[in-house]
């Protein structure tokens, strides 16, 4: 088990390069290879129920639903996340600020046989349910192998 001390005397001001390490690490290879940082991006689950149902889940605490916008066109699915009031909290000078609020936006290439049915949003959880149907014509068929009779009769022989 690890504890993390929590002090109000900060260590480092919001300008120190150290402040926020793990975050200003990520934007800087960010901005050299031209990639969303991952801080940005929320963590997300996919879950596959049975043979044809699955459950996207996104961590997302803090938005509303009218802070949400989700769209499937062209067999992309968007979901979008803007935060309306992203300093919700008074503050006369904050000592440490880990709780950030960032746009994002996710997008993902879905099969033409892959339905969105439902989006629920619960304890900062935005829970996305999908079903994919394959059409019978594309589902694999068993091919059978026919013996011709007369190579039964040789092998008999």
């Amino acid at each position: 088990m690890s504890y993390r001390s929590l002090s109000f005397i900060p260590n480092f001001n919001d300008h120190n390069v150290f402040s926020n390490r793990f975050n200003q690490i990520d934007k800087m290879f960010s901005t050299l290879t031209g990639e969303k940082p991952i801080s940005d991006t929320p963590t997300y689950n996919l879950c596959q129920i049975n043979e044809i149902e699955y459950q996207l889940t996104l961590s997302i605490p803090g938005y509303q639903e009218k802070e949400l916008d989700i769209s499937v066109h062209n067999n992309q699915l968007s979901i979008q996340g803007k935060k309306e009031n992203s300093d919700t909290q008074e503050c006369n000078k904050w000592l440490h600020k880990g709780i950030v609020f960032n746009n994002f936006s996710l997008n993902f290439n879905l099969d033409h046989k892959i339905k969105v049915k439902k989006a629920e949003l619960s304890l900062g959880l935005l829970k996305l349910d999908f079903e994919c149907n394959i059409p019978e014509e594309e589902k694999p068929k068993k091919i059978s192998i026919n013996v011709p009779n007369d190579t039964k009769k040789i092998d008999k022989k």
